[in-house]
C-alpha cells in the first residue's frame, strides 16, 4: 500500500510547493481542501495543515475540527496551521504590528527535539505572516525563536506528535526547510520514501494494463512535455492499441509539426499528423480579440480531432496529459471551479470515451523526471510551455499567414539562441541547477548550463498593430516591432523577468532586424507576474 502525507489546503500560495518538497522526499502525498479529510484511508500516515491568506480572527477565515485527526496522526501546521491551532487549543494569536516578511535566523533551537534534529545554530528561514503566536496553550513547548518572534515554532505537551513552526520550511529561503520537512515526514511519519519516478512507471503501466485491457486508445498530442510524456508511458503500456493525432492549426512554431511528427516516430510511437492550417486561418480572418481567437481556436480543434478520433472505430478510451497542479488549480478549497484548465473537465458527450489521465497526479518537475526515467529525449523533457492556441495569442491583432511567418522566424533565432548560450554557475545556483536534474556540465567546481534551461518560458511576441520607422541599408523602413518574453519561476502562478546577459540580447536583437523581413525594432519584455501575465494575450 502506497503511504501518504495529507496537506489540508487552508487557501496559502505555497500549498503546491509544499506538496513538492514532500515529493521530493520520496513520499507520496495528496492536496485537499481543509475540510475534505479522507477518514478511513490507512495509507495516511501524518498531516500538515497549510498557511492561509486569512487571519484566525477573520469572519471568513478556513476553520476546522481538528478531534477526530489530533492524536491520531503526527500533525504539523505551518504559518497559519500553526497559528491556527495555537488559537483554538487556548493559546493566543495577535496582529505583528509590521508584517513579518522576509528572511530571518532561529536565536534558539532545541536541537533535541525530532523536529530540529540536525539543525544548524541560526538556520536562516522565512516569514511572512501579519499575525503572530505571543502566546502557547497551556502545556505547550516552544521549541525555535527568532529574535523577534519568540514562539517562531512549538510542539504539544508531553511530546505529542503535533508541531506549529510559524515560518514556511518550504521555500527556498529556509535553508534547512528541506531538513525539517525530512524530519516530519521520515522521522516523524515514518515514511518509507518509496515514491519514486521507477516505482510510479511500474504502478502506473500496471494499472493502465488492468484497466485498459485490450482496448484501443487515442491521445491528443500538442508536442509539450506533458503530452509527450503521458504518449510515451502510454506506449510502453499498450503499444499498437495506443493512436496518438497532434493537430497542425497553423500557429505551431517554425518546422514544429514536421520536428514532433518525426520525434514520436522515432520512439516507435503510433502518431496521426493532421495539417488543418487552412481551416483555422479562414475562420481566424479579421479576428483581433484575444479571447475571440481562442474560442475560434479551441472550437476548430475539437472539430478536427473529434472527425479523425471517429475513424478510430475500435476506440473506447481518451488519454489526456493531465498533471496534478491543473486539478488543484480547477478547484478551490471550498470545491468551486475557479480557474478552468483545458484538460480538466470532462469529455464531449459526442464522443462516448472513457478517460484515461496516467498523470493526473504528477507535479510538473516529477513528469520530467518520469520522462527521464523512460529514456526520453532531453529536448522533449526540458521544453518550454508553449500556449494550445500557439502564436496566435503572441500575435496582437488579427492572424494572416505572413505574421505567423515573421513571427516563426523571429522566435526561431530567439528560442535557437538561449539553447546555444552557455552561462557558468558556481555555489548555491550551481546546486539547484543540479538538484533539478537540468541538463549541465561541470569542470573545475563550475556548472555550465544554457540560457534555455534556466529559464521557465520565453517566446517572442509580434505587434502587428504597431508599426515604427527604422533606416535599413540607407533607406527608410517602416515595419513592425518584436518583442521579447523570457521569465524564470517554479510554477507559473508567479513569474519574474528573467535577466538575460547584455552581449546575448544585443546578438539576438541584431539576427532577428537583419534576418526577418517585416521587423526593424526589437523590444525586452521586463514585466513580472503579476501584475503582467506570461503571455500578452
Amino acid at each position: 500500500m502506497q503511504q501518504k502525507i495529507i496537506i489540508l489546503d487552508f487557501g496559502s500560495q505555497t500549498t503546491q510547493l509544499i506538496g513538492r518538497r514532500i515529493r521530493e522526499l520520496d513520499t507520496f502525498c495528496e492536496i485537499l481542501p481543509y475540510n475534505k479529510f479522507p477518514f478511513g484511508d490507512p495509507s495516511v500516515i501524518g498531516v500538515i495543515l497549510s498557511g492561509s491568506p486569512y487571519s484566525v480572527y477573520d469572519k471568513e477565515a478556513f476553520k476546522v475540527d481538528l478531534s477526530a485527526i489530533r492524536g491520531k496522526y503526527p500533525i504539523l501546521g505551518i504559518c497559519y496551521g500553526a497559528q491556527y491551532m495555537s488559537h483554538i487549543y487556548g493559546g493566543k494569536v495577535e496582529p505583528a504590528g509590521l508584517r513579518e516578511y522576509g528572511r530571518a535566523n532561529l536565536n534558539f533551537i532545541d536541537k533535541s527535539n525530532l523536529l530540529f534534529q540536525g539543525f544548524e545554530d541560526n538556520s536562516q528561514v522565512w516569514m511572512s505572516h501579519g499575525d503572530t503566536i505571543t502566546a502557547i496553550p497551556d502545556g505547550f513547548k516552544v521549541i525555535a525563536s527568532t529574535q523577534k518572534v519568540k514562539y517562531a515554532a512549538y510542539q504539544a505537551q508531553s511530546n505529542e506528535p503535533l508541531w506549529g513552526v510559524q515560518f514556511h520550511p518550504e521555500v527556498f529561503h529556509s535553508i534547512q526547510g528541506t531538513l525539517l520537512l525530512k524530519n516530519f515526514v521520515v522521522n516523524i511519519c515514518g515514511s518509507k520514501q518509496d515514491w519514486s519516478p521507477a516505482n510510479f512507471i511500474d504502478q502506473t503501466i500496471s494499472q493502465i494494463r488492468n484497466e485498459v485491457k485490450e482496448d484501443h486508445v487515442i491521445l491528443g498530442l500538442s508536442g509539450g512535455v506533458d503530452s509527450s510524456v503521458c504518449a510515451v508511458l502510454l506506449n510502453k503500456a499498450i503499444g499498437k492499441n495506443l493512436t496518438c493525432i497532434f493537430v497542425d492549426h497553423g500557429m505551431l512554431r517554425k518546422n514544429e509539426f514536421s520536428d514532433v511528427l518525426n520525434d514520436y516516430k522515432c520512439l516507435g510511437i503510433n502518431v496521426i499528423g493532421v495539417d488543418a492550417s487552412e481551416k483555422f486561418f479562414q475562420d481566424l480572418t479579421g479576428i483581433s480579440d484575444p479571447e475571440q481567437k481562442r474560442k475560434i481556436i479551441g472550437r476548430d480543434f475539437v472539430e478536427v480531432f473529434n472527425a479523425e478520433a471517429k475513424k478510430i472505430t475500435n476506440a473506447k478510451w481518451l488519454a489526456q496529459g493531465t498533471i496534478y497542479p491543473d486539478r488543484i488549480e480547477s478547484l478551490n478549497i471550498t470545491g468551486k471551479v475557479i480557474k478552468s484548465h483545458h484538460n480538466v473537465g470532462g469529455l464531449p458527450k459526442e464522443m462516448n470515451l472513457n478517460l484515461c489521465e496516467p498523470l493526473k497526479w504528477l507535479f510538473k518537475d516529477e513528469v520530467r523526471r518520469v520522462g527521464r526515467q523512460l529514456g526520453m529525449p532531453e529536448h522533449l523533457i526540458t521544453r518550454h510551455p508553449f500556449p494550445g492556441p500557439g502564436l496566435a495569442v503572441r500575435i496582437l491583432g488579427d492572424i494572416t499567414r505572413d505574421k505567423v511567418r515573421i513571427l516563426q522566424d523571429a522566435d526561431d533565432i530567439y528560442i535557437k539562441s538561449l539553447r546555444e548560450y552557455k552561462v557558468k554557475l558556481t555555489g548555491e545556483e550551481a546546486r539547484n541547477v543540479l538538484a533539478a536534474g537540468v541538463p549541465s556540465t561541470m569542470n573545475n567546481g563550475e556548472v555550465e548550463v544554457s540560457l534555455y534551461d534556466q529559464i521557465w518560458q520565453a517566446g517572442a511576441i509580434l505587434l502587428s498593430t504597431v508599426r515604427s520607422v527604422g533606416v535599413m541599408g540607407d533607406e527608410r523602413t517602416y515595419e513592425h516591432p518584436v518583442a521579447l518574453r523570457a521569465v524564470t519561476s517554479r510554477d507559473a502562478m508567479t513569474a519574474d523577468w528573467a535577466h538575460l546577459p547584455y552581449d546575448f540580447m544585443a546578438k539576438v536583437s541584431n539576427d532577428i532586424i537583419n534576418k526577418v523581413k517585416g521587423v526593424n525594432r526589437v523590444c525586452y519584455d521586463i514585466s513580472s507576474k503579476p501584475p503582467a501575465t506570461i503571455e500578452w494575450e
